[in-house]
Formats: structure tokens, C-alpha cells, sequence
């Protein structure tokens, strides 16, 4: 299914958000002008040599691209780069390939329609919340109401069709760059104990990182705080991007993620809490039989390692396991099933390369470490993820919808045991997706930046 995406601004640029900007800039195409265009042409279009748009016969996948490079072909007149090229300088030459190829073939669907069918269904797009600022997760409180965070800092309630005037009193947010209010969720027992669980950017003397807290609203007002988890000062950071933060429940634990705060070695050592997933008791105490306790230097409450930054966490309805999306630099963003101990790998093994177009590795995987369920690259900018559990779209059942900032898609993933085997862009062009979530009315519910939004998916007959 060939969907145009339009390309966004460089507003937000500096944010290292968009790589899909990025496509055919940098080092990489400095490169591949040196090195390639003579025969293939500056847009890969052909010359002396063939085309390296489409799927070739003999240079599809991302092996096959990778040894035609280096091993070059006689017969054909290619010669080969092994050995005037470096590994890593002949793995961005690939990823390289695969986003050229990408926008060729989306800039050839001039229509920009959208399909509205998928999975046995066929639905459409409603507003439901307009005039948010910067949105970046939904809850459903059990009267129906939703609870919206705002990246600048703001908790809100949309009740009976009202936006609700922000709640009074919450934590003061560092909102800078990605960081401010990020998450916010209802613990399974809500109906018995009251709390909401916030996650947040906080900064002490000009550096920060991820923060959770939980308290209760009443009367519009945030009380009862208590402090669940935060960073110690030692790993704090003046960088403004990479918080992670997304929740997940689980036989009383609390699991969250933080990212790698720019620092790419630090997700791979065990005494930093950055790159990682955490699991933690939902008051806040370190569980005793976390993977790596028992390592006197470990940071206590990781799960596990070599995570850049996770943008949307969720548990599987029916198995239970932990599923992430992991935005990636640009290529290599993943869909991670996230156990125990593990090592995903970031950035020893990446399938994508620097935003500036240079390589970081030529190594795609590594004894010891992770490969993902699916991986993207041209990087869509994965962020929010939500497994279906309505019974408006049963065919959906346990599906997991994962959205796109810079591609601005929503995808369906069929996942079978610990493969995704179906990857499906049901949407596109309606905005950047920051969050996905089931409603309690069955509808699935959309975070939007860019209009900044809150959407649902209903089935096209359905008109309440």
C-alpha cells in the first residue's frame, strides 16, 4: 500500500525528531555523490548503471544491497568498494538506498487518499478534543471523562464534551525540547485506592531526567503526591531529549522506560538508569528479584539494557508480555518484546545511522543482544502503542497499533507468538500520532501534534 506522506517543517529539527526529513542530506549523500552518482545518477534514478529505485532482482533486501556494494559484479560492470569503503561507510550507503527508495515510491502516489478499510473493518476519523497544546498521552477516567497531559506541563480533563480548566497543583515540569508532562496513568485499582500515576521531566540545577510521581484529583485540584521514582544527580542531564517514560502495570509492579538523554553508551552500562526499561513495586520500592540486583554497581530497578528511547509501552491482552516501540536515529526504528535481563543492543547493533547522515555502526546484530520483532527504517519516528481490546473491531482483537510522528501513519501489526507477521498503514496525513489507547466505549483513540488533537476510530456505520 503506497501512502505520500508530506514533509514537515524543520521547526522542531534541532529536537532530532524527524529523521524522515533528513532523507537524501548529510554525509551519506555527500557519499554516495562521490562514490555512486556517476553511474546511478544524483537521485539513484540511473546512467551509465541501472536504477536503484524499486526493488531490484539483484539488490533488494538489505544484505544483497550490502554485497553488491562491497563485492561489486564483473559481468555488469560494478565495481566493488570492500575495499575503499569501511563497513559502517558501506552500511549507510544502504540505509541510504532503502529512504531514497521510500520516497520515490511515496512522492508517486500524488492522490494522498487514505485508506479507511483495514483488518476486516472499515471505519472513520472523529474529533473529539480540539484546543489542547502539544498533547502526549490519554487515560479514561471510569465516568467516561479522558485525562490528556500537555507537554508543557498541564494535567486536563475532558468530561460531558468539555475541556475542563487544568488541574491545580500538579508537579512542575522541565519543559524543554521533549521533556515536560509526558505520561499519565490510572493504577488498575483506581475504583478502590484513587491514584494516578504522572511521569515527567524534572530538573534539578539545569539538568534533568524522567521522574514518576502518584496522587489523586478532587475538585480539579491534584493532592496526596507521593514520590515514586526519581533520578539521582549523578545521572542527570542537560540534554532535552530522550525521556522515554511510558507505563505499564503488571502483577503489582510498575514498569516505565527512560532513554538513552543523548548519552548512546550509557544504555549498554548497567550503573546508569538511562536506556532502560525499569520495574519497580507500584509504591516505589526496588523489587529483590530484579535481573541485576545482585551487581554491586547495577542501577537497581533496570529490566533491561541497550534501550534508546522507548515512545510507547504495552502489555500483551492475552499472553501479558511487554511490548515497545523504540524510536530509532534515523532508520532502525524497532517493536521490541521486552523480557527480562535482556539486551536490545543500542548502539552496538542498529539498523540505522546518524541524523547528520554518518554511520554509527556497520553492525546490525551481535551474539547477546536483541533483534526486533520489526524493525523501520526509513524511520517512521514510532512513538505511542496500544494492543486493541474494544469489541468495536473484533478482527482487531490484540492487534497492536503503533503510530508514526514524522511519517504521520497509524499501523497495524498482527503479532503471533513473538513475531509481528502482518505490519499494515491504515492512516495517514492526519498528524503526528504521539499516543494510541482503547476507549472504554471500544473506539481507539489517537494523541495528535500537529493539529493538536484527540481523535477516534469508529466503524464507518456506526453514528453515536
Amino acid at each position: 500500500m503506497k501512502i505520500r506522506i508530506p514533509l514537515l517543517g524543520a521547526l522542531l529539527a534541532p529536537l532530532l525528531l524527524f529523521s524522515q526529513n533528513r532523507i537524501g542530506t548529510g554525509t551519506v549523500a555527500e557519499l554516495y555523490r562521490a562514490e555512486c552518482a556517476v553511474c546511478h545518477g544524483d537521485n539513484l534514478e540511473g546512467g551509465l548503471g541501472g536504477s536503484l529505485l524499486g526493488d531490484l532482482d539483484y539488490a533488494s533486501g538489505d544484505e544483497s544491497i550490502r554485497q553488491w556494494i562491497e563485492e561489486g559484479n564483473p559481468d555488469l560492470g560494478m565495481p566493488a568498494f570492500g575495499n575503499s569503503l569501511s563497513d559502517p561507510e558501506i552500511r549507510s550507503l544502504v540505509i541510504y538506498i532503502r529512504e531514497m527508495r521510500q520516497k520515490d515510491e511515496r512522492e508517486a502516489d500524488s492522490t494522498g487518499e487514505t485508506s479507511k478499510e483495514a483488518g476486516g473493518h472499515t471505519f472513520r476519523v472523529e474529533e473529539r478534543v480540539s484546543g489542547l497544546s502539544i498533547p502526549w498521552s490519554i487515560d479514561f477516567l471510569p465516568d467516561g471523562a479522558f485525562l490528556i497531559t500537555e507537554r508543557g506541563g498541564t494535567l486536563r480533563i475532558f468530561r460531558d464534551g468539555t475541556l475542563l480548566p487544568p488541574v491545580k497543583g500538579t508537579p512542575e515540569v522541565w519543559a524543554h525540547g521533549q521533556g515536560g508532562l509526558l505520561e499519565a496513568a490510572l493504577h488498575p485499582e483506581y475504583g478502590e485506592n484513587g491514584w494516578i500515576y504522572l511521569g515527567f521531566s524534572k530538573s534539578r540545577n539545569g539538568e534533568g531526567s524522567t521522574a514518576v510521581v502518584r496522587g489523586r484529583i478532587e475538585d480539579n485540584r491534584w493532592t496526596d503526591e507521593e514520590p515514586i521514582f526519581e533520578v539521582p544527580e549523578a545521572h542527570l542531564r542537560s540534554a532535552r531529549y530522550h525521556f522515554g517514560t511510558r507505563f505499564v502495570f503488571k502483577d503489582g509492579y510498575l514498569f516505565f522506560s527512560i532513554g538513552d538523554r543523548g548519552l548512546q553508551d550509557s544504555a549498554q552500562d548497567p550503573a546508569s538508569p538511562n536506556g532502560k526499561v525499569h520495574r519497580i513495586h507500584d509504591d516505589g520500592r526496588i523489587p529483590e528479584d530484579n535481573p541485576f540486583q545482585s551487581e554491586a554497581e547495577a542501577f537497581p530497578s533496570i529490566w533491561t539494557l541497550g534501550n534508546r528511547n522507548i515512545q510507547g509501552l504495552d502489555a500483551h491482552p492475552r499472553t501479558g508480555e511487554i511490548w515497545a516501540s523504540e524510536h530509532g536515529p534515523r532508520g532502525g526504528d524497532e517493536i521490541n518484546l521486552i523480557e527480562k535481563g535482556l539486551n536490545y543492543g543500542w548502539p552496538v547493533i542498529t539498523h540505522g545511522m546518524n541524523y547528520n547522515g554518518t554511520p554509527i555502526t556497520e553492525k546490525t546484530e551481535k551474539p547477546g543482544m536483541e533483534q526486533p520483532a520489526l524493525q523501520w527504517t526509513p524511520s517512521i519516528a514510532v512513538c505511542g502503542i496500544d494492543f486493541y481490546e474494544g469489541d468495536m473491531f473484533p478482527q482487531w482483537e490484540a492487534n497492536l497499533f503503533a503510530g508514526g510522528l514524522a511519517s504521520e501513519e497509524l499501523h497495524r501489526l498482527v503479532i503471533e507468538g513473538d513475531e509481528v507477521v502482518r505490519d499494515e498503514i491504515i492512516l495517514s496525513g492526519i498528524g503526528r500520532i504521539r499516543d494510541v489507547a482503547t476507549g472504554p466505549d471500544g473506539a481507539l483513540y489517537l494523541v495528535l501534534n500537529g493539529p493538536d488533537e484527540v481523535v477516534r476510530l469508529v466503524p464507518e456505520e456506526k453514528n453515536d
